[in-house]
């Protein structure tokens, strides 16, 4: 896309009327242990046995308006086009209310994108809820554009543990977007359209050079 992916999205300044949001998501596998860790002590690291059980899968989706450090972090037992509805609707009526339009960065995953909206939500439910957004795509294969992105490995690596259910995902997603946002813990990318027609001009000669 023309603005590098939503790099030139990224760099222009907050307008509460036209938030721009990076949004993704990551599927978490949720672990349990065989044996009680053993707690550290002083001279002594904690011990976690290599042994664990599975418990299934949990989705995490996180939407991110970097330059505001303001993030929302929400679980789900799946990742369906009903899922990615509901968060949309969580977005364009709970934290964005007044806003005229939302600028979503996302990747080329199939759910996103509006018709998820009509698949979800009575068509005028839906059609109100499509024409609060525009979505900007990054190029394939160039999702890292997508700030959200950095979101979730901060995340992954604030855990440090295993997680065996998908209430101790939430609880633990949480409490790490409640300190993030307390803390209004800004994102700064320094990636600008330049960067991005420069790295990908080999992929996207054209769609970058308008």
């Amino acid at each position: 896309m023309s603005d590098g992916g939503g790099a030139g999205l990224i760099a222009q300044p907050l307008d509460a009327q036209q938030p721009v949001v990076c949004v993704d998501e990551r599927p978490c596998q949720l672990l349990g242990d065989t044996r009680q860790p053993q707690l550290m002590r002083p001279g002594t690291p904690k011990r976690v046995d290599h042994e664990y059980v599975r418990h299934g899968m949990a989705n995490l989706f996180v939407a991110v308006q970097p330059r505001a450090g303001w993030r929302q972090l929400s679980v789900t037992t799946r990742r369906t086009k009903a899922d990615f509805a509901h968060f949309l609707k969580y977005l364009a009526d709970d934290h964005f209310p007044t806003a005229d339009c939302i600028h979503l960065v996302v990747d080329n995953l199939n759910i996103h994108t509006p018709a998820v909206l009509y698949d979800t939500f009575p068509a005028p439910e839906a059609h109100r809820l499509a024409r609060r957004f525009r979505f900007h795509y990054t190029p394939k294969h160039a999702s890292w554009l997508n700030i959200a992105e950095i979101e979730l490995s901060v995340f992954a690596r604030s855990l440090r543990r295993r997680v065996a259910s998908a209430n101790e995902l939430a609880w633990a997603a949480a409490h790490f977007q409640c300190v993030r946002n307390r803390d209004q813990t800004v994102i700064h990318w320094h990636f600008t359209v330049d960067d991005a027609r420069r790295a990908l001009a080999r992929l996207y000669p054209s769609s970058l050079q308008r």
